[in-house]
């Protein structure tokens, strides 16, 4: 009875210790062994060993993270007040240094993406925040990679969300496009008319020339004319006695 007791009691604790000692990682987690506060490495994924007591170890997770950056109040290099928000995607690539350079790697990248943000905006005008944001973008993205590198994140891409302006500003940049828009019509306006003229000075031309384009032009004139409906009454004077009437007043 005794030794039977003891039997079930030796297979309590190595049941047990199987228990303590077993951990499963998922295909895209990695743990950070420590043994005796010591690091030994980074295990996984799949099926792992432990032993009790002696080893802790950290679960990493090695997917990509999507992290918001709240909005950010900055002021732009010509002194224009902003609010800017991102989005910064990142990833651990090394779990030893993830957990061992750094407490708590999303919290510290979450304040790097916010202070970087805000010192980048102070470095560019409002014009250029507006019409290059791709180059703003990747240059976030090359300064967050490079501050977060020591800790084993990787930081692939960052996006400038939304750009909120001061409702004076908003209205100053929608009379400038407006004004504008108006050189641009008169532009247009000015060009037609000088294609215009040059058009009617080749016509007169051709017409000195030859006589007959011009009886022709004066012809269809009155088809024009006799063509709509009207009340309007013309009597057709031949051009020749026409051309004979100013010639005799000159």
């Amino acid at each position: 009875m005794f030794i039977q007791s003891g039997f079930m009691l030796f297979a309590f604790l190595i049941g047990a210790f199987i228990l303590m000692s077993v951990r499963v990682l998922n295909e895209y987690e990695r743990g950070v062994i420590f043994r005796l506060g010591r690091v030994i490495g980074a295990k996984g994924p799949g099926l792992i060993l432990l032993l009790p007591i002696i080893d802790k170890m950290v679960r990493v997770d090695l997917r990509t993270v999507t992290l918001d950056v709240p909005a950010q109040d900055a002021i732009t290099r010509d002194n224009v007040t902003v609010k800017v928000n991102a989005v910064v995607y990142f990833r651990v690539v090394d779990p030893n240094r993830a957990v061992i350079e750094v407490e708590n790697f999303l919290l510290a990248t979450s304040k790097l993406a916010q202070t970087t943000l805000r010192s980048v905006m102070g470095q560019v005008e409002l014009d250029e925040l507006l019409a290059a944001r791709e180059t703003i973008n990747h240059k976030l993205q090359a300064i967050l990679d490079t501050q977060t590198e020591p800790w084993g994140v990787k930081v692939s891409n960052v996006e400038v969300k939304q750009i909120d302006l001061p409702a004076e500003m908003q209205r100053a940049m929608a009379k400038q496009a407006e004004a504008e828009r108006e050189r641009r019509a008169k532009v247009i306006a000015a060009e037609a008319e000088y294609e215009a003229s040059k058009k009617l000075a080749e016509a007169a031309t051709v017409m000195a020339a030859n006589p007959v384009t011009l009886q022709l032009r004066y012809l269809q004139t009155m088809v024009e004319i006799s063509s709509e409906h009207n009340t309007t009454t013309f009597l057709p004077i031949p051009i020749d006695l026409m051309k004979g009437l100013f010639q005799g007043k000159g």
